[in-house]
């Protein structure tokens, strides 16, 4: 079935999405990261998911590598991108291919949230066993910059 999620922040200053599913993390693996899910298990997506996030100042993604490519548009902010062993610049508007088991991490270096999409296969494999890619996460509502809790 197809759906739309509407656009319901402010460009350039609040995203957000209705009926998007929303998870905060900040641990030793990642710091201050807002996960958005927009498109996936819950809409029946059966070849990508399509995610948005938000680091916080000085905030990063867990370093991490995966079998699965994955690609990313940043749409606000600036930052670093650990590509195998290479960091490199990023910012709005720049678009990064993540190839399979590379290993990567991403890092905001500005002082304003660092924004960007990240759409991944709908399905992958995990210990052994083919799994959607949202399986087993926690969601809340939505969560806007104003009542984002940890």
């Amino acid at each position: 079935m197809s759906t739309i999620k509407q656009f319901s922040g402010i460009w350039g200053e609040l995203f957000s999405w209705s009926g998007s599913r929303t998870r905060y993390y900040d641990n030793q693996m990642a710091a201050g990261v807002r996960e958005t899910w927009l498109i996936g298990k819950a809409e029946k997506a059966q070849n990508f998911a399509f995610r948005y996030y938000e680091l916080d100042v000085s905030g990063r993604s867990r370093l991490e590598k995966h079998a699965h490519d994955h690609g990313i548009m940043f749409l606000h902010g600036q930052g670093r991108i650990l590509l195998g062993e290479e960091w490199q610049d990023v910012a709005q508007g720049d678009v990064v291919y993540i190839e399979p088991n590379q290993q990567h991490q991403i890092l905001n270096t500005s002082q304003e949230l660092l924004g960007f999409i990240c759409v991944i296969p709908a399905v992958r494999v995990k210990n052994n066993k083919k799994v959607w890619a949202e399986e087993g996460l926690e969601f809340r509502a939505e969560i806007t910059h104003n009542n984002a809790t940890k």
